[in-house]
């Protein structure tokens, strides 16, 4: 038999048996849709921590109280540090000598209004002029606080695009006053819109100069330090050791003990973020896999019963002059369009669920061809081999045997 031949056979029996076909398909589809759409939706979340949420450049590093958190007991650990004040601030940035740039910034929370408008909870920080190249900032409108400012506490502030549709929906925020905590401060400067992570809002913040932030919020906040290493990416490593060893002379920490602070490089959150990713992957990559199988099992099921259905059939060709290999060819066959189709149709619906969960979740998600042959692939794969056997089962049939039997 010709392929031309073996295609429409197939074809025939599949279409003879539609429903039974589409029951088969489910199991390939299912799976085939999750491992697409969750890869699809991983893949996306890479690009987004990395180009996005971690916003540390490769030669920028942040020397922070806390650092990476991995358990309840470090965190337990970690409130029990001594806190990183001005002072340490002061110090590290003058006693520094491989470092290009040292910045800090502090944090909180407060309601921020503008004539009748408030919003509450909104992220306060405050930083040192340099934070907007530290963290690599953009701006939508207007300008970042300069040096001078920041070293007086002037009362500026550069807010995120949800502050500045929730109070100035009509009207241009740059040089109007803004109420922080009952303060005021002249907007100078509005962040460009950076959307929603897992939920979130990026943009519903406020910074000001870190003088303005301790003179308005209080001094006994701990504070990040930035610091950008000499040399570029080259230096990160000998910036990091020199940063470690004079926070520890100034701790008076013991060469036995650990560091009684964290520090966070873009490499550091990369690697954390691959591990949570792949974490997910592989749990991901077992729930298709058992959807697969089960798909698998009942193609080999179906395509058992469809032989003992069709042994007269079987019997009548290999009477006409099909070889065994035709038979084995043609429920070979049948079995791999069974299960392409079923991938066809699962990596559609991974689409669409990648599709819905960007727009209705806004997860960031990222379905590339390479994702949609992967599913494609797999699902062949499991026809071939749940079709192996019936197919080697119906090519042994003896003519004589099959022609005679009812």
């Amino acid at each position: 038999m010709d392929p031309v031949e073996l295609l429409r056979e197939a074809l025939r029996a599949i279409r003879t048996h539609a429903l039974r076909s589409f029951l088969t398909l489910l199991g390939i589809v299912i799976g085939v849709a999750t491992l697409v759409g969750v890869i699809a939706v991983i893949s996306g979340l890479n690009v987004f921590v990395r180009d996005k949420l971690f916003r540390l450049a490769p030669d920028v590093f942040v020397v922070t109280k806390f650092g990476i958190l991995r358990s309840r007991e470090e965190f337990l650990d970690a409130l029990k540090r001594p806190d990183i004040d001005w002072d340490d601030f002061q110090r590290l940035r003058t006693e520094l000598h491989k470092a290009a740039r040292v910045g800090a910034t502090v944090s909180g929370s407060g309601v921020v209004s503008f004539r009748d408008r408030r919003l509450p909870d909104v992220r306060l920080n405050g930083t040192t002029a340099n934070y907007a190249d530290l963290m690599s900032l953009d701006l939508a409108a207007g300008r970042f606080f300069r040096d001078g400012e920041a070293r007086a506490g002037q009362a500026v502030a550069v807010i995120g695009w949800d502050v500045r549709d929730e109070l100035y929906p009509h009207l241009d925020p740059i040089g109007r006053t803004i109420l922080v905590e009952g303060a005021p401060y002249r907007v100078i400067g509005l962040l460009a819109q950076e959307g929603k992570t897992l939920g979130e809002s990026r943009d519903n913040v406020v910074l000001v100069p870190i003088g303005a932030f301790r003179r308005g919020f209080g001094r006994r906040s701990t504070i990040d330090v930035l610091i950008q290493a000499a040399g570029g990416v080259e230096g990160i490593d000998a910036a990091t050791d020199e940063a470690r060893a004079l926070l520890r002379a100034m701790r008076h920490t013991d060469f036995r003990s650990p560091d009684p602070f964290g520090i966070i490089t873009a490499e550091s959150l990369q690697e954390l973020w691959r591990q949570i990713s792949a974490a997910a992957f592989l749990l991901t990559l077992l729930i298709a896999s058992v959807s697969l199988g089960v798909g698998g099992i009942v193609i080999m099921n179906i395509m058992l019963v469809a032989v003992a259905e069709r042994t007269q059939e079987i019997g009548l060709r290999r009477a006409l002059g099909a070889r065994q290999r035709d038979v084995r060819r043609q429920f070979l066959l049948e079995a791999a369009l069974l299960s392409l189709v079923g991938g066809i149709a699962g990596v559609l619906l991974g689409a669409l669920v990648a599709l819905a969960v960007d727009r209705l979740a806004h997860f960031p998600t990222n379905l590339t061809p390479a994702t949609a042959v992967l599913g494609l692939a797999l699902s062949l794969a499991v026809g071939l081999a749940a079709g192996y056997w019936p197919a080697v089962h119906a090519a042994k049939l003896l003519p004589v045997d099959a022609l005679r039997a009812e």
